[in-house]
């Protein structure tokens, strides 16, 4: 067993961070604040091949794995610039397109994905199914010339920004009469589709969206795969790169705000000409928020590690457990930096309230704080399904 990076990762890592404080968190709060989108970093990041490390070589990629693509995640969330649509793009959409799509839909999409020239969001939520997937209700009905697609998707990151849209619905396999998932690629542009913005309070480049589907008619080769039956597990090959990379982000955002709030205590002088930060009232509680930190990365390099090697179903319990951890340690480590910091906290010159809302919401998405701890009580400690 080993702790340390290969020379590869290391060097990714001291790479990607020098971009990310090249950017700052300055550059994200204010692009979020204006309506803009982190489009100078995303395309940099692509012309350096980050976007692209977990993609096959033969498709433009660094032929790296999820190990690599967390590094890259944590590293811009250390230097204040968590890019959500890391996790949705290079993490779930270029994944189950490498891992399941056809030869023809791994050439047309993944080297864009690969160099940052193009972006592919992913459509599950629904408003009335929530974690439940067995509910949705989006349907996709073949007709002679492909495929119409109905119905409705809550929480849709970047869709404004994106190409296409990985959409799940239902199909009704013709075997059973049952409804089967799909996935589809859907043009952002297709007729039929619309979108309204979700006013969130998040400070954040990356905007959420309500998408309708309207009678869709998307080709037959839209339908991801070879067939309806690559639909399921394609779906679940992207919930665990999701999951670690959505931790890896959490771990990258805990490590700035304690970073911010370490400098800023050790230089700080209130009482008797001393910094704020020997007082244990002050240090104690960074200190505990570091050692979460620390603790949350450890399960994630170990998930990583597991889906890297193909181990699935221990990657499952670890990818769930890591993305546990770093939610709960990045919303302590933002809040104790908050904290440390008093008033000059809640300032946007500081940069760790700004940072707030996304911590918190990274303890309910893309799966619940509690449906992870159903998880874990059903798949870990054996006990009967509670849901």
């Amino acid at each position: 067993m080993t702790f340390d990076l290969t020379p590869e990762q290391d060097q990714l890592r001291d790479a990607v961070r020098a971009l990310g404080r090249r950017y700052g968190h300055s550059y994200f709060v204010e692009k979020a604040k204006a309506g803009e989108h982190t489009t100078e970093l995303w395309a940099e990041a692509g012309r350096l091949g980050y976007l692209g490390v977990n993609i096959p070589t033969e498709y433009g990629g660094g032929g790296g794995g999820i190990t690599e693509l967390a590094i890259v995640c944590e590293e811009l969330a250390a230097a204040g610039c968590p890019l959500l649509l890391l996790v949705v793009s290079p993490a779930i959409a270029a994944t189950v397109l490498a891992r399941h799509g056809t030869e023809e839909q791994r050439k047309r999409h993944l080297p864009g994905l690969a160099d940052g020239t193009q972006k592919i969001v992913f459509a599950i939520t629904e408003p009335d199914a929530g974690s439940n997937f067995h509910r949705l209700s989006t349907v996709a009905r073949r007709d002679a010339d492909g495929w119409l697609l109905n119905g409705r998707k809550c929480y849709i990151s970047g869709v404004d920004e994106a190409g296409h849209v990985l959409v799940v619905a239902r199909t009704e396999d013709s075997s059973t009469g049952k409804l089967k998932p799909a996935l589809f690629l859907v043009p952002t542009d297709a007729a039929g589709l619309t979108r309204s913005k979700l006013d969130m309070e998040i400070v954040s480049p990356e905007n959420q969206f309500l998408l309708f589907l309207d009678d869709v008619r998307v080709p037959a080769d839209a339908l991801l795969g070879e067939s309806l039956d690559a639909g399921l597990p394609a779906l679940f090959a992207g919930l665990n790169p999701e999951r670690i990379t959505v931790a890896a982000m959490g771990a990258g955002t805990g490590r700035y705000a304690i970073e911010r709030a370490s400098d800023y205590t050790a230089t700080r002088k209130v009482w008797g000409g001393r910094s704020i930060g020997t007082h244990q009232g002050v240090s104690h509680p960074l200190a505990h928020a570091a050692v979460q930190v620390e603790l949350a990365r450890l399960m994630i390099q170990k998930a990583a590690t597991l889906y890297d090697a193909g181990r699935d179903l221990e990657a499952g319990v670890a990818g769930n457990m890591a993305k546990y951890a770093a939610g709960e340690a990045a919303a302590l480590a933002v809040d104790t930096a908050v904290q440390a910091l008093g008033g000059a906290g809640m300032t946007t010159e500081y940069g760790v309230a700004t940072l707030l809302g996304a911590v918190r919401a990274g303890r309910i998405a893309p799966v619940s704080r509690e449906m992870i701890l159903n998880f874990v009580a059903q798949h870990v400690l054996g006990q009967d399904k509670s849901y």
